[in-house]
């Protein structure tokens, strides 16, 4: 077992109180942090000392896989680990966004490789070849959009406002299919012409000061998204989503093809290992909209959060990727609980503090805010709570199917 030093995201959204605080650090920060991540991605792989010298877990895995991260796991996934766990805190919204299928990732990298897009280039969609689901599983009051809303809401929010502007979007959401009316109101907002989109942003803005009380939290998240993100037209878009509010322990499972944004709040996040992303709006990053009509999923499908199962104390969040896992722990002081691993597992300590013990490694305090990366190797980790009740996120490997392949190159 290693204990993880973690890189930390400074991204402008980011909380100045979540991340130091839990951390033990000086309140407010300084500057922004947004995310704390936990693992091995190449482009912020957490570190770890052994021997006395300083390495990356990406490195780590690399020079000795099926030691670090299982027999298993390197047949499924390669010389990697498979999956990404942060805090995320969010003060501000997020862009709006979604992820592709294993397929699509697969065959559009490969489309952009041959072009010849550099891999950094600001116009590149795909960076690897793999889908990135993501679980978020909230620590404080979180607020997220997430999918499509009902349709027949959505016509009732904008017949409220009344938008000239948003006009043929709202025409658009007559039609025969949901899936029709879905996507040709979101190419109408997204295909609109620059100056008519910020026209089109501050009306819809300047028309959520309206008193509807059916649609009051929504407007008020509209009315703070234009103030944020003054002229986007995604401002409107986010008006035809789910808004979502999740209290600590809550969770949402985002799919491919999932239309979402996180608003505000903290929660723990785990991903599968990728950097593919596709943006809507609600940022300045480049925004690629024929691509992202390819990705996106034009369904209304209410919203379910991802109730965790019970089992020996765990909270299981269940989903259906097999590159994660992710469970949540009590630990009262002095109990012992043993943890059945079955391949790479990191266990992030968020309340209180506990001890790790395997019989390969022996002991290791995990104190509030540390991280520790269990290796396949390490079977049998028990958590031992000590002074007080404590509590732990471990990040695993889902079920993976059988005859999965290793993915392909990247």
């Amino acid at each position: 077992m290693d204990l993880l030093e973690n890189p930390i995201k400074a991204y402008a959204w980011g909380s100045h109180r979540v991340i130091a605080e839990l951390l033990g650090h000086p309140s407010p920060s300084a500057g922004p942090e947004a995310e704390m991540w936990m693992g091995a991605h190449p482009s912020a792989p957490s570190t770890i000392v052994r021997g006395g010298v300083t390495t990356s877990l990406y490195d780590a895995i690399r020079a000795s896989p099926t030691t670090e991260i299982g027999e298993a796991a390197f047949q499924a996934f390669g010389a990697r680990l498979p999956f990404l766990m942060k805090v995320l805190a969010a003060d501000e919204p997020l862009s709006l966004q979604a992820h592709p299928s294993n397929a699509q990732a697969a065959a559009r990298f490969d489309r952009e490789e041959a072009a010849g897009i550099l891999r950094d280039a600001p116009n590149r969609n795909y960076k690897d070849r793999s889908h990135k689901p993501e679980l978020i599983c909230a620590l404080t009051p979180f607020d997220a959009l997430c999918g499509f809303r009902a349709i027949a809401d959505s016509r009732a929010l904008l017949d409220a406002l009344d938008v000239r502007e948003l006009a043929p979007a709202r025409a658009a959401l007559d039609e025969s299919t949901v899936a029709a009316a879905l996507r040709d109101a979101f190419t109408a907002l997204m295909e609109m012409p620059k100056s008519l989109a910020a026209d089109a942003a501050r009306a819809t803005v300047a028309a959520c000061a309206r008193d509807v009380p059916r649609f009051a939290r929504e407007l008020a998240w509209g009315r703070r998204i234009g103030a944020l993100y003054p002229g986007d037209i995604g401002v409107a878009l986010a008006l035809l989503m789910n808004l979502v509010h999740l209290e600590p322990g809550e969770a949402l499972y985002l799919p491919a093809g999932n239309l979402h944004a996180y608003l505000d709040g903290a929660g723990i996040e785990i991903m599968a290992a990728s950097d593919n992303v596709l943006r809507g709006g609600l940022t300045p990053k480049y925004v690629d909209v024929p691509e992202l009509l390819t990705v996106l999923h034009f369904v209304d499908t209410p919203i379910r959060k991802t109730v965790p199962r019970i089992e020996g104390g765990a909270a299981i969040y269940d989903t259906p990727t097999p590159e994660f896992l992710l469970s949540r722990i009590g630990v009262a002081a002095g109990e012992r609980v043993e943890l059945t691993t079955r391949g790479p597992e990191i266990v992030l300590c968020t309340e209180g503090d506990v001890v790790l013990t395997t019989p390969g490694s022996g002991y290791l305090a995990v104190p509030r805010g540390a991280s520790a990366f269990v290796p396949a190797t390490d079977s049998g980790c028990v958590v031992t709570g000590v002074a007080t009740a404590s509590a732990v996120f471990r990040a695993e490997m889902g079920a993976v199917p059988p005859g999965r392949a290793t993915p392909p190159r990247s």
